[in-house]
């Protein structure tokens, strides 16, 4: 374990945490210098939320220290730890839509004079903090209006105005491309530059170590290891997260690829995507890749019938389909797990048990009454199934890890028994153990038989479960590549646009 450095911007010692039949945390140790790049990494319910909470003062400790250049500090309230220079960037975007660049980057200090605010200063704060972060945005934008990696550099610039010491950053890049994630690590830069303090949270272990300079690793609640980055591996991060070796995150079996299932033949949308022909057959799984904007999940929603297309067809073991909503899609034999489960996937509010069989009240109710006892013995075949821990069918999903709420996503769709299964970003923002049991679990529905189509933003994930990846670019299919010939190399060229050497 590496030893505490002298000058240290944040120190924080045997911080402990317990909330009602819980120990969050316990005599965790964490430091981070001025200009470094400090990364947290474990499993959902490690602890690293729990961490940042006390330091951005929503949850006070229960005991241990929190020292910021070099004076003890003891916040009670967000507002608080502001003051102090502890900014927070969530991987939830907290922005307000219907107001420009300028004004959300200063809200809550708003520039203004009896009470009129002064929109050269506001706008003239905004050019000055966007510039400062690299950041190529209209002040007078409405964010609204502006992409999600763009809304994200917003977030950071709103946090960067406050003149941080120390920034959180919260899974940064789930919903960023490569190349989004690249103009995020040179702000990241830039504030390294600055002598800010640098909390990095992530589950993107490569990413993790391409821009950190040291790892401190949480395991239930305990501080297990911090490490220089240099010279650290996935494999060794992994197994320090988890207790145990996991010598593949992404396992692929070996599986008997049968006939076509399903056909797709000249889908097009206009203005959206155009000419998309691709096949899926029993037992393969055909990865999706391309660049974020790219059509992936457009294409996918329009084979579910969750959004029109304007010419193609679609076949289900040679059977053409007219599918125009997702009723049809279904009951056909077709399955869609979204991109989004908080807001698509699941009913938060609901239990597990209800959840699962929403997808098939028909064989599960009879007269229009739910047969409670059926119901109830499906949601704990397929929750046991999925490996949902705990198997606890009666729980509201709310109260389950994001990495449980999506293995409820994929009980609710494999309860209808889909010959076709569309998986839209199936493994974003679950931690490295819940990514295995998902993996594990597309190989089994592989071994079944069941033809998988998979979208994914990692390209190291795509490139090791898929048999086959078609990519796109720009609403075009640029390349279908075999299992063989797929490589980060031959993927990037095709999802850029770029003509592929022969």
């Amino acid at each position: 374990m590496t030893e505490t450095p002298t000058d240290s911007t944040l120190v924080m010692r045997g911080i402990t945490k317990s909330f009602p039949g819980v120990k969050a945390l316990t005599a965790v140790d964490l430091d981070v210098q001025a200009g470094e790049v400090h990364a947290i990494v474990g499993e959902n319910g490690a602890g690293k939320s729990t961490l940042m909470k006390i330091l951005a003062g929503v949850h006070p400790p229960d005991e241990g220290t929190v020292t910021i250049d070099g004076q003890a500090v003891r916040f009670d309230s967000p507002l608080a730890a502001r003051k102090q220079g502890v900014g927070m960037v969530y991987q939830e975007i907290n922005l307000v839509p219907d107001l420009t660049v300028a004004e959300n980057i200063s809200l809550g200090q708003l520039p203004s004079s009896a009470g009129v605010v002064n929109r050269r200063a506001l706008n003239r704060t905004a050019a000055r903090v966007l510039q400062e972060l690299g950041a190529r945005i209209d002040p007078q934008d409405l964010v609204g209006r502006l992409s999600v990696s763009q809304q994200q550099l917003v977030e950071i610039a709103k946090v960067y105005a406050s003149q941080p010491r120390i920034v959180v950053f919260d899974e940064p890049t789930s919903s960023l491309s490569e190349h989004e994630a690249q103009a995020l690590f040179r702000v990241l830069e830039r504030m390294r530059a600055n002598d800010i303090a640098i909390i990095y949270i992530s589950h993107r272990l490569r990413e993790v170590l391409d821009i950190s300079d040291r790892v401190t690793v949480l395991r239930d609640g305990r501080m297990i290891d911090c490490r220089p980055a240099q010279g650290l591996t996935p494999q060794e991060m992994i197994r320090l997260m988890v207790g145990r070796d996991l010598d593949d995150v992404f396992p692929k079996r070996e599986v008997t690829i049968g006939n076509p299932v399903l056909e797709v033949s000249g889908l097009s949308r206009v203005g959206v995507f155009e000419d998309i022909s691709l096949t899926a057959k029993a037992g393969e799984i055909v990865g999706l890749a391309g660049l974020v904007g790219a059509g992936r999940t457009e294409v996918a929603r329009a084979i579910f019938g969750l959004d029109r297309h304007d010419a193609g067809s679609i076949r289900l073991n040679g059977q053409e389909l007219t599918i125009r909503r997702p009723k049809s899609a279904v009951r056909a034999g077709i399955a869609y797990v979204p991109e989004d489960r908080k807001r698509d996937g699941v009913a938060l509010s609901l239990s597990v048990k209800d959840n699962i069989s929403l997808s098939v009240l028909r064989r599960v109710s009879k007269l229009g009454w739910i047969r409670r006892g059926q119901e109830r013995v499906l949601a704990q075949q397929k929750a046991e199934e999925l490996y949902v821990s705990p198997p606890a069918i009666d729980r509201k999903v709310a109260t389950f890890s994001g990495g449980n709420q999506q293995k409820v996503v994929l009980a609710k769709w494999l309860a209808t028994e889909p010959k076709v299964l569309i998986l839209d970003e199936p493994t974003r923002g679950v931690d490295v153990g819940a990514k295995a049991d998902i993996h594990t679990i597309i190989g089994e529905l592989a071994e079944r038989g069941v033809a998988i189509i998979m979208i994914s933003s990692e390209l190291p994930e795509i490139l090791a479960v898929s048999d086959r990846v078609y990519v796109l670019h720009e609403g075009r299919m640029t390349a279908e590549l075999e299992r063989s010939d797929a490589t980060e190399e031959s993927v990037m060229s095709a999802a850029t646009g770029e003509v592929m050497a022969a």
